[in-house]
């Protein structure tokens, strides 16, 4: 458990194994409760090499001073990252 922000990580090794590289972050929220977006790749077990580029965005808690995760929403390609993207640029738009 991670007991900053800066702590908190998406990598996971198995056996030795790294089976999701984290490859960027960014900290959307600091604090009880910190939001934090990933870009990420699992590894593909039946190519043997890491997969294409992914997205998470996590919330976690901290609680007795360790961050625990909360909720998770993943963007499976970078083409539903540009709709997501699209989509709250529209809404940020009609806000101006």
């Amino acid at each position: 458990m991670a007991s900053t922000v800066d702590e908190i990580t998406m990598n996971y090794t198995e056996n030795g194994q790294q089976l999701v590289k984290e490859l960027d972050k960014v900290v959307l929220t600091k604090g009880a409760w910190s939001t934090i977006l990933f870009k990420y790749q699992d590894w593909d077990r039946q190519k043997n090499e890491f997969g294409a580029v992914k997205f998470s965005v996590r919330r976690y808690q901290k609680r007795e001073g360790e961050y625990r995760p909360k909720s998770k929403f993943n963007i499976s390609s970078v083409d539903q990252a540009k709709k997501l993207i699209e989509g709250l640029q529209g809404w940020i738009d009609q806000e101006s």
